[in-house]
């Protein structure tokens, strides 16, 4: 509720993604009702967009608070307001993904790069063995991981030994994951994908000084483009 109540304060512009289909627009969030027990988003000026809105089963909703991303998925919105004035009433999330800050720095690993992280699934997943998921972020403390689409079930808990990181320009790490947390993400083009958000519970005495050689190196890349030097 607190969290709702400080984006609409902030008029945190949100870009809504509808399902099904793949229709999408910028929006607001209003408020909460008196009782604080629905979200009110606003309506789009395209009477088209708000006539999908009202069909839809699910908004994903996707913004940014104090740099914080933040995503929460808002369930069979129904119209409400005036004509002039269109807005939409749903149920509070029962789940908000937040990405706050961490005790170690993280870094996206760069779209030009294939990041990969092989963990040995076990018996539970019908013998399939290692699988190579490809890392969204890293750091010191951990790694985010893109869940394929189909056969495999994570939980949190679920702590996985003899996995390897392998970063470029290294030997591949040996790592135990713990996984912490799972969210359902849409990209930037749309997509929804399965987030795994894992902790390292033991990493070779020397793994982090590699894991934040990487980090810098990426870094100082990213640091020399912005500047027009790459």
């Amino acid at each position: 509720v607190q969290l709702f109540h400080r984006l609409a304060a902030e008029r945190a512009l949100v870009t809504a993604y509808l399902a099904p289909g793949n229709q999408s627009f910028l929006t607001l969030i209003l408020g909460l009702t008196p009782e604080d027990g629905a979200v009110l988003l606003d309506g789009s000026s395209a009477e088209a967009i708000n006539r999908q809105v009202e069909r839809a089963e699910r908004v994903t909703c996707i913004t940014q608070l104090e740099g914080v991303r933040v995503q929460f998925s808002l369930e069979h919105p129904a119209r409400t307001g005036t004509d002039a004035s269109p807005m939409f009433g749903t149920p509070l999330p029962t789940e908000v993904l937040r990405l706050q800050r961490r005790d170690f720095y993280r870094l996206s690993t760069p779209v030009t790069q294939t990041v990969v992280c092989t963990i040995p699934l076990g018996a539970n997943h019908g013998g399939r063995g290692r699988v190579d998921m490809r890392i969204l972020d890293i750091s010191a403390g951990g790694v985010a991981v893109a869940v394929p689409p189909s056969g495999i079930h994570l939980e949190p808990g679920m702590s996985f030994a003899g996995c390897q990181l392998k970063l470029p320009d290294s030997e591949p790490i040996p790592a135990q994951l713990t996984v912490r947390n799972l969210f359902r993400l849409v990209t930037r083009n749309g997509i929804a994908m399965l987030r795994a958000g894992c902790q390292f519970s033991e990493l070779p005495a020397h793994a982090e000084s590699v894991i934040q050689r990487y980090i810098m190196k990426n870094e100082r890349l990213r640091s020399a483009r912005e500047r027009g030097r790459l």
